[in-house]
């Protein structure tokens, strides 16, 4: 095996779209940064999360402490929502982010997103330290490097070396501006002062576009929920503690969306809302992070790669009283992580601000406690879009004595295609043996029929594109009735009856 020269990201970014699981939108009108579509591969394979997502949440909750299942339903609500939800939310007064502009690449970031870099150089004209900004996770210190060596060349060469240990963040020195080079610029000083940008996508509703049919596009699933809390309550036999899950789009606009599909403007989400007493809340936040945990390593994702990052109290939103995200070692964070999942003790902050906003009571009457009490909430939310991309980065494998050096070592389960069928040749009755099988294979599984081409490359294309299993109809099938299998993680084949085909499968791909 040897080492590709290129990066991860963009050996992951060019396999997606030559296999079509992601493309960039709008692509033959130059793109739309921020947006993405998913391609006939890529929409199977977020399905399937999303299916496994549902299942374990809703059809088949987990167990709680007590060892029965929990109480979890499901709702789908509007992404339009009337406009006071996120005055009530603090959406419209709170939900934004400090940017700051580039005066001379006129580019515009997310001021959180630079780190600046002290970079010391020594040169025929002397010696001395420059700050360069640059974007978080791009391989950081790789491109102040090369920032720092072109600087130098234009003195007249010389040495450089990074000073600092930890990048600073550009809101801690903001008080040196003036010395800090922007990520895009060959000049310090450009930036400017750091302001407050609201990250929520605005439309109108009717006939007259004005404030008053001013609406928003939802930046998160949870206020929904929230909304029809009361409905759900009174129209189903559920009581606390209980769960309403949705899975659905939200918008923000991102200033810098980056590192292709984990930070963009258009994302699913993966959302459950957990109502408690009071008393309870802090316990069932401990149970939702260890159970969110558990659940990414049951997708496939290696225990090394994931952290629960607990949010420090000083860190915390004003309404939480408990919030750890469950990171991800990244490509472009590595060694560090970055946030796959947020489970967040949210406390009654929104149900109470709804109860205001609205003037409707959402309590809950506790009749074998004789008792009143607004719930208490717990929030495990999951990006979708973003845990696709954790998929796809864990499985992605690089090896050139394979007949694709690249190829998907994805969860059976999750697969997009789950079996490829092939007749080893275009004569002899194979062709018919393989579609019969096929057409019966078809019905619960989604298979792939492939006669084109080598086997050699009909195995490559299955590999790209994470099929655990494939099938071959040869000269054995029409002689004794079997088959040969290939497995897709050790690229063995084995012989199996053409009649226990369905059983075999069966049992490798309920994993």
């Amino acid at each position: 095996m040897s080492k590709p020269e290129t990066s991860l990201m963009d050996r992951l970014t060019a396999l997606c779209k030559r296999r079509g699981f992601i493309f960039q939108a709008s692509e033959i009108y130059g793109g739309l940064n921020g947006f993405w579509d998913f391609g006939p591969l890529g929409v199977q394979l977020k399905n399937n999360l999303r299916d496994a997502w549902w299942h374990d949440m809703v059809d088949c909750p987990p167990l709680g402490p007590d060892g029965k299942p929990l109480s979890i339903v499901g709702i789908d609500t509007s992404i339009i929502q009337h406009p006071k939800t996120w005055i009530a939310s603090g959406h419209v007064a709170g939900f934004a982010d400090l940017m700051v502009d580039c005066r001379e690449s006129k580019k515009r970031y997310r001021a959180d997103h630079i780190k600046v870099y002290t970079v010391g150089y020594s040169t025929p004209k002397g010696v001395g330290a420059w700050s360069l900004g640059v974007l978080e996770g791009d391989d950081a210190e790789l491109q102040v490097l090369k920032r720092a060596k072109k600087l130098v060349q234009k003195q007249g060469g010389g040495d450089v070396r990074i000073d600092s240990s930890k990048p600073d963040t550009l809101t801690d020195i903001w008080e040196r501006h003036e010395d800090i080079y922007g990520p895009d610029a060959e000049n310090p000083g450009t930036l400017t002062e750091p302001r407050a940008f609201n990250l929520m996508f605005h439309s109108y509703s009717g006939v007259f576009q004005n404030e008053d049919s001013k609406v928003y596009l939802r930046p998160e699933t949870a206020q929904g929920i929230f909304l029809q809390y009361k409905n759900v309550l009174d129209s189903t036999r559920v009581k606390p503690p209980f769960g309403i899950a949705q899975v659905g789009k939200s918008f923000r606009n991102e200033v810098t969306p980056r590192n292709f599909i984990f930070r963009s403007r258009e994302f699913e989400q993966m959302e459950m809302e957990f109502f408690c007493a009071p008393e309870d809340g802090m316990m069932w936040y401990e149970f939702w992070v260890g159970e969110r945990l558990r659940w990414w390593e049951a997708q496939g994702v290696s225990k090394d790669n994931l952290f629960r990052h607990v949010i420090a109290d000083a860190d915390l939103s004003h309404y939480s009283k408990g919030t750890s995200d469950i990171e991800y070692r990244y490509p472009f964070t590595a060694p560090g992580f970055g946030e796959l999942e947020g489970v967040a003790y949210r406390t009654d902050y929104d149900l109470k601000q709804h109860q205001e906003h609205s003037k409707t009571n959402l309590e809950y009457i506790d009749q074998e406690n004789n008792r009143r009490y607004v719930p208490h909430v717990v929030e495990p939310a999951s990006g979708l879009t973003r845990g696709v991309l954790v998929l796809l980065c864990e499985a992605y494998q690089y090896d050139e004595s394979r007949a694709s050096p690249e190829w998907l070592k994805l969860k059976p389960s999750l697969a997009p295609i789950k079996v490829g069928i092939f007749p080893l040749m275009n004569k002899d009755g194979m062709p018919e043996v393989a579609e019969k099988l096929y057409m019966d294979l078809r019905r619960t599984y989604t298979c792939q029929y492939d006669a084109k081409q080598s086997i050699g490359k009909r195995y490559a294309r299955m590999d790209e594109a994470g099929t655990p299993f494939c099938i071959t109809i040869d000269g054995d099938t029409l002689t004794n009735q079997t088959v040969t299998i290939r497995n897709r993680d050790t690229a063995q084949q084995e012989k199996v009856a053409l009649d226990k085909v369905r059983a075999y499968l069966a049992e490798r791909l309920s994993a």
